[in-house]
């Protein structure tokens, strides 16, 4: 079995964690291919390695002297080479990265060096093929990835190669300046090599055994989920979910490889799958639950407002005019609702108003803020009877007040629109009614 494993910086933040990743490799001979994040942090109150390198780079940017702060991270390197009694030096590439940072290489640069020293040393400790990503992972010259181009890079580089290490989160223009993924991109360059190489899995390691069905900061130890489909993930990280970038999910199920997310200090664990489709059935109705505060909503009116042909759109080509992004839509037959992000808004939103009033001529316009969206997800609501209910149900128990909710046409998820204030109690609420008491 060809796997492909990624490990998040909290696994690799140390010398003990990169013996106990070393471990897992070396326990599975499938474990081909390797993509390392930048070292973490090695407690609450330590700094990660690329917050780190954003600051020193700032410096340097800003012509003050850098020396001591990239000393600093050089050192953290240097523990984690000493910790594992290797006979090797970064010397050299910090050099390079001196040289560089003075001329002004950027910031993407600059984020870009934490996985690839860390890359260095993991090639070193397992004795495995160091890729440089700036060689195969390819972005246009307005940088956007170009993923066909670094597929077909990435499948001819490792075709020939036995055994692989391949630094996460960042790739190469055509001119060769590093281009990065996003925050996170690591799980990204994961999917990407999995893609190419035709993994029968893809691993991501990191410090919880898989997805909870809710956030543990707002409930107790919640029950982990066991598999959950790639829409019912994008539906959860869209929402906030944060275990695995949302972006990650795209290269692999184009090629139908599932994910397995893995915890590094239990590797004993199973983990979460996330696969294309299942027939297995989840333990409960719903997969998970995932919101976020900070919206607020443009409640429309007007008499009619069904018959009168092009209205929605007027109404909508007022936000998009002014460049903001559409949560939801839901409407009735005189009313419709527009919900958006409130930091977007807030400074647009009398222009915005003005718009709509002189393109749809409403009746009335109310605007509303502090607002929190939930969404409850699961393959299982499709085939139980009064899920909706219950939710309502659950929230009126806790004395929360609905202020939207609207069901996909997929049936897959159920968003619920609360005020700011009652966003953790709803979830608690619906949290128990559907988990606590089937257990």
């Amino acid at each position: 079995m060809k796997k492909v494993v990624k490990f998040g910086g909290s696994s690799l933040a140390s010398a003990a964690q990169f013996e106990k990743v070393g471990k897992i490799i070396r326990s599975d001979e499938g474990r081909r291919y390797v993509i390392p994040s930048a070292p973490g942090k090695r407690n609450s109150g330590d700094k990660k390695v690329t917050d780190m390198l954003y600051a020193c780079y700032a410096l340097a940017e800003a012509g003050k002297n850098f020396e001591a702060q990239l000393a600093d991270i050089k050192a953290r390197y240097d523990e984690i080479i000493t910790g594992l009694k290797l006979d090797f030096s970064l010397s050299e590439d910090f050099k390079e990265i001196e040289k560089r940072f003075k001329d002004k290489a950027g910031k993407e640069y600059a984020a870009s060096r934490g996985e690839f020293l860390n890359g260095k040393i993991m090639a070193q400790y397992l004795g495995y093929t160091f890729v440089d990503p700036a060689t195969v992972v390819c972005f246009t010259k307005n940088g956007d990835f170009d993923a066909e181009k670094t597929n077909e890079k990435m499948s001819a580089k490792l075709a020939k190669t036995e055994k692989a290490v391949i630094p996460g989160f960042f790739g190469a223009k055509p001119d060769g300046s590093i281009k990065t993924f996003s925050r996170g991109g690591s799980d990204i360059t994961g999917s990407i090599v999995a893609r190419a190489v035709k993994a029968d899995v893809y691993e991501n390691w990191t410090d919880v055994s898989g997805f909870m069905i809710a956030d543990p900061r707002i409930i107790n130890k919640p029950q982990s989920i066991e598999i959950i489909t790639y829409t019912e993930l994008r539906e959860l990280a869209y929402m906030g979910a944060s275990v695995l970038h949302e972006d990650s999910i795209f290269p692999v199920r184009k090629e139908g490889i599932p994910i397995n997310i893995r915890n590094t200090n239990k590797p004993e664990d199973e983990g979460t799958w996330i696969v294309e489709s299942t027939a297995r059935k989840s333990k409960y109705t719903i997969t998970g639950i995932a919101g976020k505060k900070g919206f607020c909503c443009v409640n429309i009116s007007k008499d009619m407002m069904n018959s009168e042909i092009g209205f929605v759109r007027k109404v909508l080509q007022a936000f998009e005019d002014h460049d903001i992004s559409i949560e939801h839509v839901p409407s009735g037959i005189d009313t419709m609702t527009v919900f958006v992000h409130e930091d977007d808004f807030i400074s647009k939103e009398q222009a915005v108003v003005s718009e709509i009033h002189r393109l749809a001529k409403p009746d009335m316009l109310e605007i509303e803020s502090d607002l929190g969206l939930i969404a409850v997800v699961g393959r299982g609501m499709k085939s139980t009877r009064g899920t909706a209910g219950r939710i309502f149900s659950a929230l009126a128990h806790a004395n929360v007040n609905v202020r939207m909710i609207d069901q996909g046409s997929s049936e897959l998820n159920i968003i619920i629109g609360v005020e700011n204030r009652d966003f953790e109690k709803a979830i608690s609420a619906i949290y128990d009614i559907f988990v606590e008491t089937q257990l």
